[in-house]
């Protein structure tokens, strides 16, 4: 459980069907999909794809040079010849792919890399991109290396991100759009994400941006956020636009350090019964005090592209079901009760197909491993139990009463009280995403968060996530104390000078506030947003909070003191009230019922 699902940014979605399909139009809508999620990119629409030859079939094509080799490398001993044959661009690594009715995504597993090594765990087939495409198979168990070679950055633009908008919500994306044209800004409109059908059910998770009008380079998009951090309090994220990719040559070696072929962009590895791959050295936790290296294995193939950088990006293209057996354990704990991770496993499904099209639109895959998105350890962060609870709901997604696929958003601890999903991202209101008092059994003396103060003193409070056997006290009530100092620091760039007042406001049925005003010895500002007002401080674990002065004998400030609830946005889930609501005898489709106010579960493939 990290806490909660998001660490930069929140997407609000509108993922509505629009009714029931017959198997002709599923067809087109699943034909239509590549069309759809990249129509709305700032990168380059993909080329189709030409025909793929099955791992099993013989070749028919004649032998050829690498792309920029004067020779053909001498193929490495008990291996075929490299074989010419069709390889889709690089571009369309970015393609959701469908088998047996179950979506494969592409996963980046780590990027800005030289050299990566690999072993296959089953015979192997490898194609290299570029002009006379190559094909070439291994045996199980062979190490191989690839290497980066030519590497050139891609050039890009970037415009400031202003805002987020449900497809629905053009009256909130119009407002917003005059608030700031009358501070002089000029600004436009993007539309983001896809329509897609699977099995039936059409998914929609589009959505509107409000983008500054002017594309800056990065330096420049860079000062504009500062401004805009200083002037109105608000922390924006960056949409960027590739004018030019990044190409570079990749370099394939054997275990004996023999050069075997060059790839133009892209080498594809795929086994033929997706038993997958091991990586060496796999890096993670970038920008964390964690970050380290570890070998791992992972189902499904691999894709090894060209990043942003010109350097290597290592991706993993696996089937949704595989996906989730290596992700739900990074998000709660194995040991929880079954029911809390079959729960768990349906609200992780949801929420990946809602990310389709959305993030990592100048990148070549669809999703990172990573909490941007969800952390994703591959085969080699797989536990029995929770691999059980993704086998037991198998294509197994949330609806909601009028058919839409409901956003399954969750978060790690409620604190007693989830939140309106309006108040923590903006938006029109979700109807299944509804704050609700998660209590497990009547506490009519228990105080509610609209007395705050008497709410976050309260120990006794019979809320699932405390009762759970993996409550968490220290995050269910909590403290932070912070010198004057470090508040100043923290608030500089806000540009009020020494801070005199700190003031939590606009608060949603949990306490959870979404705005901030702080004043100082300059002037005042307001920072709005709910995950904002944490960032500010250095991650609060929640925003439903109290902050008080403290001062010293003579009455000068000394510090602040934040007391509060909850660790995470608590819109949706509460990852630990969901294993105490198990723990209480509930099964997963009750406790996603109470949750996502009375969504369904129902399946999707």
């Amino acid at each position: 459980m990290q806490g909660e699902t998001r660490r930069s940014g929140r997407e609000n979605r509108d993922a509505r069907p629009h009714g029931g399909y017959g198997a002709a139009a599923v067809s087109k809508a699943v034909l239509l999909l590549t069309a759809l999620l990249f129509a709305s990119c700032a990168t380059p629409a993909p080329s189709p794809a030409p025909a793929t030859r099955g791992l099993g079939e013989p070749e028919v094509s004649v032998p050829t040079k690498p792309a920029d080799a004067g020779v053909t490398p001498p193929a490495p001993s008990g291996l075929e010849d490299p074989l010419t044959s069709g390889l889709p661009g690089p571009q369309d690594l970015k393609r959701l792919d469908f088998r047996n009715g179950e979506p494969r995504l592409p996963i980046k597993l780590m990027e800005g890399r030289e050299v990566v090594t690999f072993s296959p765990r089953a015979r192997m087939r490898l194609r290299f991109g570029g002009p006379g495409d190559k094909v070439l198979d291994a045996p199980a168990g062979s190490r191989w290396t690839v290497r980066v070679t030519q590497g050139e950055p891609a050039q890009w633009s970037a415009r400031v991100q202003l805002g987020e908008f449900r497809f629905a919500d053009k009256a909130g994306l119009a407002e917003a759009q005059e608030t700031w044209r009358a501070r002089g800004l000029a600004v436009r409109t993007h539309t983001l994400g896809s329509v897609y059908g699977i099995a039936g059910k059409v998914i929609d998770n589009r959505r509107y941006l409000l983008l500054s009008d002017e594309a800056l380079t990065p330096e420049a998009a860079a000062k504009q956020q500062a401004e805009l951090l200083r002037r109105h309090g608000l922390r924006t994220t960056l949409f960027e636009e590739v004018r030019k990719p990044s190409r570079a040559i990749l370099e394939l070696k054997d275990e004996n350090d023999a050069v075997v072929g060059l790839a133009q962009d892209r080498l594809d590895a795929e086994t033929p019964d997706g038993t997958g791959f091991d990586v060496r050295q796999v890096e993670y936790g970038v920008g964390y005090d964690f970050h380290a290296f570890e070998d791992r294995s992972f189902r499904g193939a691999l894709q090894f592209a060209v990043d942003r950088s010109g350097k290597l990006a290592v991706v993993n293209v696996v089937g949704l079901e595989d996906l989730l057996k290596g992700l739900v354990p990074s998000e709660i704990f194995a040991r929880a009760h079954p029911e809390a991770l079959k729960a768990q496993a349906v609200t992780a499904r949801g929420e990946v197909l809602a990310k389709v099209g959305i993030k990592h639109l100048a990148d070549p895959y669809l999703l990172c491993s990573e909490q941007h998105c969800a952390v994703y350890r591959g085969r080699t962060g797989e536990a029995a139990s929770t691999t059980a609870a993704v086998e037991a709901t198998r294509g197994q997604a949330l609806f909601s009463q009028d058919g839409r696929l409901v956003d399954s958003v969750y978060s790690a601890v409620c604190g007693g009280h989830t939140e309106d999903n309006d108040v923590v991202w903006g938006g029109p209101p979700d109807p299944s995403l509804r704050g609700r008092p998660d209590l497990l059994e009547p506490a009519p003396d228990v105080p509610g968060p609209s007395n705050l103060k008497a709410w976050l003193a309260t120990a006794d409070v019979p809320a699932a996530c405390k009762l759970s056997s993996f409550a968490q006290p220290t995050k269910f009530r909590w403290e932070k104390r912070f010198t004057q100092g470090q508040v100043d620091a923290l608030t500089e760039k806000l540009g009020v000078g020494t801070i005199q007042g700190l003031a939590l406001s606009e608060r949603g049925v949990s306490g959870r506030a979404r705005l901030l005003t702080v004043s100082g010895t300059k002037g005042a500002t307001q920072v709005r947003g709910e995950l904002n007002i944490r960032r500010l401080f250095g991650m609060l674990n929640s925003s439903m909070a109290t902050v008080e002065a403290e001062r010293d004998a003579e009455g000068r400030l000394t510090g602040w003191l934040f007391r509060g609830g909850g660790w995470g946005h608590g819109v949706g889930m509460c990852q630990t009230g969901a294993i105490g609501r198990a723990e209480a005898g509930q099964r997963y489709p009750e406790i996603l019922r109470f949750y996502f106010n009375g969504a369904e579960v129902a399946p999707i493939y």
